[in-house]
């Protein structure tokens, strides 16, 4: 079986890390007996540079055959006060738009071996594990009318059902493989669009009877997060509220370098860290590839159906966080500090000996 992927590093910090999870991805396939053909495109700020804009036709048909896309991050200042759809991040939301990923997915887990590493007491993240399905191609970031003028500026927020509808039940089916509580954010008690979507997501619920539905409003949301977030286990919510509630999810873990995320459609698939291009680190091999290879291990499982591979993955990390392994963004004084390169090397090692484990019937971390 060969799997054929788009590879898009972009700015800053991308071209590195994308490089590690590219490394990742053919080792780990390559254990399990499958092909991995990589092309590589520009998108981004580096695209403009070169061709004017963010993401050219080219880019975006070799997303069209491939059988997923792995992305670095997008961004720098020099780009900041381009006009808005020649930003690097106009890129971002027209490759989601014209693949059609409606549903980013953006685990929240605490590793063991990482939970004194977050703002918050050890005593209220630690056990956290829940995941955040955002719907990402509808509501206010791509709603019409918008814009603005000298004395007023307009954004459109809008859902149609169908849209609200298909994250709904990609929600409702992970959370039945999970504890079976599901949990959905808006702000219906101000915003109509918000009761819109409330009255959707409880139609849809009728089709999950085994699934507990509980709803909230996005700011309580934000403070149970920060209060109590072993309480959730699966959010779905919309685009902005997604946007802001998956960073506070992605901070209380410790680290936004740490977390990845998949944004899937009915057929195509997008992988990515959540961070940022951090470019005042870029070309100096300081970046901390784990938000890649994490999101590596969610497209063994999402769009190759290798479960095992992604479990693995996942373990070979936590092994080495438990190491004491880590990147400069995330070390304490106590913690053995590698680059970019050591710390894929590490993880890599590591998926031997939990690979090895495996094999031989008795896995172990």
């Amino acid at each position: 079986m060969t799997y054929n992927i788009t590879l898009l590093p972009g700015d800053g910090i991308g071209p590195e890390v994308a490089s590690a999870g590219v490394k990742v991805m053919k080792y780990v396939a390559e254990k399990f007996k499958v092909a991995i053909e990589t092309q590589e495109k520009l998108i981004g700020g580096c695209s403009y540079e070169k061709f004017g804009s963010p993401l050219t036709d080219e880019t975006l048909q070799a997303c069209y055959d491939s059988d997923a896309v792995l992305l670095g991050a997008v961004g720098g200042y020099q780009w900041e006060n381009l006009p808005h759809h020649l930003k690097p991040e106009a890129a971002l939301l027209k490759l989601r738009k014209s693949l059609g990923l409606f549903a980013n997915i953006r685990p929240a887990k605490v590793y063991p071996a990482f939970v004194n590493s977050s703002s918050l007491k050890s005593s209220v993240i630690s056990g956290t594990d829940f995941v955040v399905f955002r719907e990402l191609i509808g509501g206010i970031y791509f709603g019409e009318p918008r814009g603005f003028d000298e004395n007023k500026g307009w954004n459109t927020m809008v859902y149609s059902k169908e849209e609200v509808e298909r994250i709904a039940h990609m929600a409702f089916k992970t959370a039945m493989s999970r504890k079976g509580v599901l949990t959905s954010i808006d702000k219906a008690n101000v915003l109509e669009v918000s009761q819109f979507w409330r009255n959707v997501v409880e139609e849809v619920s009728k089709d999950y009877p085994s699934v507990k539905l509980k709803h909230m409003y996005v700011d309580n949301a934000a403070m149970q997060i920060v209060r109590d977030p072993r309480q959730f286990d699966v959010i779905v919510t919309g685009n902005i509220f997604g946007d802001i509630l998956s960073d506070i999810s992605g901070m209380i873990t410790g680290s936004l370098g740490m977390l990845p995320s998949a944004s899937l459609g009915s057929r195509y698939a997008l992988y990515e860290p959540i961070h940022g291009s951090a470019p005042d680190i870029a070309g100096q091999n300081k970046a901390n590839p784990i938000a890649t290879i994490s999101s590596v291990a969610m497209m063994f499982e999402h769009s190759f159906g290798m479960n095992k591979a992604a479990e693995l993955i996942e373990a070979s990390i936590e092994k080495t966080l438990s190491q004491g392994f880590r990147t400069a963004d995330i070390a304490s004084e106590s913690d053995k500090v590698l680059n970019t390169n050591e710390m894929t090397e590490q993880i890599m090692k590591n998926f031997d000996e939990v690979y090895n484990t495996e094999a031989l019937g008795v896995f172990t971390l």
